[in-house]
């Protein structure tokens, strides 16, 4: 007479912990011998220098009108302008003063798309160096 097979329910874990134990030991061993990696970050030889000449200022103000100030004239007040004009004294003092950068000043009021067109205006213009003028926190 044959007995029935019990059937078993219970899973044995001790080789689990085998294996475990196992690999935790090559772990515990082989992390020593790993190098961390290096990164080589670029270096500045020097400080960064000023640009060659003080930019163009266009100042976007809270009623959208556009004011150019050249920076590079000590005492020039700024003159309210229109969009062409703005363009055709922009190339005007380009074509005199090739590395001339621009700076663009909004009221913090102002839309960012009012800023945007005036960018877009410049990169249809084909001018470049183009940057944004902001406040530091402590002024």
């Amino acid at each position: 007479m044959r007995r029935a097979r019990k059937s078993i329910n219970q899973i044995n874990v001790v080789p689990y912990i085998d294996v475990m134990l196992v690999l935790l030991i090559i772990f515990m061993v082989t992390a020593p011998l790993i190098n961390p990696g290096t990164i080589d970050l670029p270096s500045v030889g020097k400080a960064l220098s000023q640009p060659p000449s003080p930019p163009l200022e266009i100042t976007v103000k809270l009623d959208r009108s556009l004011w150019l100030r050249d920076l590079a004239v000590a005492g020039d007040p700024a003159k309210r302008i229109t969009q062409n004009e703005l363009v055709a004294r922009i190339r005007d003092k380009l074509q005199r003063a090739p590395d001339q950068g621009v700076v663009i000043a909004a009221d913090k009021s102002v839309r960012y798309e009012e800023v945007i067109n005036v960018i877009d205006l410049l990169q249809q213009n084909r001018i470049g160096k183009v940057g944004l003028l902001a406040k530091s926190a402590g002024q």
